[in-house]
């Protein structure tokens, strides 16, 4: 196995850069073979950077020049124009933190970004004052204004673009614990049911037929004894409501769930993002998250 790059980053006014030192393996190999073969640097990304955007030893060269043991290389990515994000100070729960990328603990009933007619704190707010300007928030998961837990954001460009790779291919492991409105038939199942949109405009999503495909893993872990159950479940894909969706799909909704469940006055469900493993983006470690 390949021994992966070391790679530094920084961001500047000038945008996200990468610098790293060029090995005995690299000696007479085309630049762009590296960041495309060992930093798996995107197409979209190496068009950004084609012009003028990598530089060998301080001085801009071509896709095509030929790198040697011991060159520095910098490659700089274009400034991201993004929507303001106001920072607010405000108590955060960091799990995890490098350069590269921060994962944090997003309590219940915190938007994860801002919208129109949203006067609440969001958690892009509360990270952008955290980490400080200039800084792109840039959530590589996400989860409903009601769901607690962990939230992974990049820090840069590239840890962006593989992280979100890596989600996209399956590669984050992701658990969570929910509060049924009562235990499901089974104690432990799969549940591998399509779900889609209800209708144009509708945030309410349902099983169907003709769904994207939607696999949820669950076991019941303790049933209360005014009859709800308390319930671990992974997600193998990443479908908007999934394990409200499913949960309710199988007659076990969320407690208090208003939109797949019984409305409980004054209540909200239950749900937490308890867990992630994942691949670090510039180690390739696997990395274990944890929110207690």
């Amino acid at each position: 196995m390949v021994r992966p790059i070391k790679i530094r980053t920084a961001c500047d006014g000038d945008g996200d850069k990468l610098y790293f030192t060029a090995e005995e393996r690299h000696d007479g190999v085309c630049i762009k073979d590296i960041l495309k073969k060992e930093l798996v640097v995107s197409g979209t990304l190496i068009t950004k950077v084609k012009f003028g955007g990598v530089l060998i030893n301080g001085t801009a060269v071509t896709m095509r020049a030929t790198v040697h043991e011991g060159d520095e290389i910098t490659v700089v990515l274009p400034i991201e124009k993004s929507e303001f994000v106001e920072p607010i100070d405000a108590p955060l729960t960091v799990l995890y933190e490098d350069e590269h990328f921060i994962a944090v603990d997003k309590p219940t009933g915190m938007p994860v970004h801002p919208s129109r007619g949203n006067h609440l704190v969001t958690l892009a707010s509360v990270v952008t004052a955290y980490v400080g300007t200039p800084f792109v928030f840039r959530a590589i998961n996400r989860l409903d204004r009601d769901t607690s837990g962990i939230v992974i954001i990049a820090k840069n460009q590239y840890s962006a673009s593989l992280l979100s790779t890596e989600m996209k291919a399956g590669g984050f492991e992701k658990y969570y614990t929910a509060l049924l409105a009562n235990a499901p038939r089974e104690e432990y199942g799969i549940i591998d049911a399509p779900i889609e949109r209800e209708c144009e405009g509708s945030i309410k999503r349902t099983v169907t037929e003709g769904g994207k495909r939607a696999v949820t893993e669950y076991r019941v872990r303790e049933i209360l004894s005014d009859g709800r159950a308390v319930c671990d479940i992974r997600l193998h894909t990443g479908r908007t409501h999934q394990i409200r969706v499913h949960m309710a799909h199988i007659g076990a909704p969320l407690y208090a769930d208003f939109l797949y469940g019984e409305r409980m006055t004054g209540e909200i469900y239950s749900l937490r993002c308890s867990r992630i493993l994942l691949t670090h983006p510039i180690t390739r470690e696997r990395i274990e998250i944890k929110a207690e």
